[in-house]
């Protein structure tokens, strides 16, 4: 029966966002025991570098690199600044060190896609890739619903409020979302600088590779899937591919990313949560809070 359960959700989260995709595998994991904990874990590892390679068919480079002088500047001071501030955060609160780089990559970067692409690079087990992408699923959610009200109350400009949200909001579809709720011009503003600040998916995998290398004389494994990642970026960018090959291998990545997501959560071990705690949710909001707070007292300015 428990099998049965397992593989209907299975075939359901292909069919649904990442973040519900995960939940799911979490509330199961914490009703039911995992039928099949050893090939779930096998098949979450290669599933979950296809979808982030997929994922490249949907960027643009050339967009990208067209943003405007402030928002590139403001992004790479924002990334770096979540990172190193994430770094001295997570220390003093006690998390592990791949937990906290998880949590602190989603919020420098691009939330559940930034994670899905440094956690292999990182080794990061089940449980820790699973609660960091928890936490910033729903930073994300509630930043969607409460952003474009504050930015009216507020009075920000479409194009003050597209920077705000595309520095400040971890997911690029909430980043979306929250733009279009806005305006078109916020819309615009919002999308491009999501674009580049998305980018620095690059060389965060190329760093993290050097600072999670356990044993110095040990081989360097190379992440040979962020390197089909740019290629797959630079095709969609240089190469005449029909709109509709491109939006169907990124409508099939995302449901890969949704499966994976799926295995991921239902893999979750209840007492990696009680052993953790709520520290990985006071890491996630203070970081989101800081980048929030900072971000719109600049934009303002």
């Amino acid at each position: 029966m428990i099998r049965f359960i397992f593989i209907c959700l299975l075939i359901a989260s292909a069919f649904v966002s990442p973040a519900i995709g995960l939940f799911a595998g979490i509330i199961f994991a914490i009703a039911l025991k995992h039928p099949f904990p050893s090939h779930s874990k096998k098949a979450s590892k290669y599933l979950l570098q296809v979808a982030v390679v997929g994922l490249g068919f949907g960027m643009n480079l050339h967009k990208s690199l067209e943003a405007g002088r402030d928002g590139m500047l403001f992004t790479i001071v924002s990334v770096t600044g979540v990172m190193v501030l994430g770094y001295f955060l997570g220390k003093w609160l006690k998390i592990p060190q791949k937990l906290s780089y998880l949590i602190s990559s989603g919020t420098a970067i691009c939330g559940g896609s930034a994670i899905a692409a440094v956690s292999p690079i990182v080794e990061a087990d089940d449980n820790e890739t699973s609660m960091s992408l928890a936490v910033i699923f729903t930073l994300n959610a509630i930043a969607l619903f409460i952003f474009p009200p504050i930015g009216h109350a507020l009075g920000l400009t479409q194009q003050q409020f597209g920077l705000w949200a595309a520095i400040a909001i971890h997911d690029t579809s909430s980043v979306v979302g929250a733009g279009a709720t806005y305006g078109p011009e916020a819309l615009a503003v919002a999308t491009t600088v999501k674009l580049t600040r998305a980018l620095w998916i690059i060389p965060l995998s190329i760093v993290s590779i050097f600072i999670f290398r356990k044993n110095k004389n040990k081989k360097i494994s190379i992440p040979w899937f962020i390197f089909l990642f740019i290629v797959a970026m630079i095709i969609n960018t240089y190469f005449n591919i029909p709109h509709t090959v491109s939006e169907v291998i990124t409508v099939a990545s995302h449901k890969f990313l949704s499966i994976t997501l799926f295995l991921i959560g239902s893999s979750l071990s209840l007492g990696a949560i009680k052993a953790v705690g709520a520290k990985p949710i006071a890491l996630g909001i203070s970081l989101w809070i800081l980048i929030s707070v900072i971000t719109l007292f600049v934009v303002m300015s």
